[in-house]
């Protein structure tokens, strides 16, 4: 289903809502924003299409599904990540600060599901697993009537 067949198959009181919680800080959601709004129409930066689209010329290959630590942090990685994010200097407030990044998808938070990443890095695979439908199954195990 197109993501537009999504927003008009929704009745008043559901668009309602859904404008309502799209236009919430994602700091109203804590760690469950993924699973509070269906990813699709997640929208994370004003960049978002920017962000995507070179992600993906860059990272054609890059499984963003189950990632790989090397996958970030290997020394070629390390120097095709650098090129990638200093092009959103300027762009994409603190890009280069550190947050957590989940490896795999589909399980939550933890220790051995989590990698160090800068802001920007976050962005751009979790921009892709939610245009890639990725995150979807996060969104339904939270909410099975979705």
């Amino acid at each position: 289903m197109a993501s537009d067949d999504g927003l008009a198959a929704l009745s008043a009181d559901g668009a309602s809502a859904a404008a309502h919680a799209l236009s919430l800080p994602a700091e109203a959601y804590g760690n469950d924003l993924i699973s509070s709004v269906d990813p699709k129409f997640l929208k994370l930066t004003k960049l978002d299409d920017n962000i995507y689209s070179s992600f993906r010329e860059t990272f054609k290959e890059l499984d963003v599904k189950q990632l790989k630590e090397d996958d970030l942090k290997s020394e070629q990685a390390k120097e095709r990540w650098r090129l990638f994010c200093n092009q959103f200097e300027g762009l994409v407030e603190d890009f280069n600060y550190g947050t957590l990044l989940r490896l795999d998808c589909e399980k939550d938070y933890s220790e051995e599901n989590t990698i160090f990443a800068t802001r920007v890095q976050f962005f751009a695979i979790e921009i892709a697993r939610n245009r890639e439908g990725y995150n979807d199954t996060v969104h339904r195990f939270k909410n099975p009537k979705s």
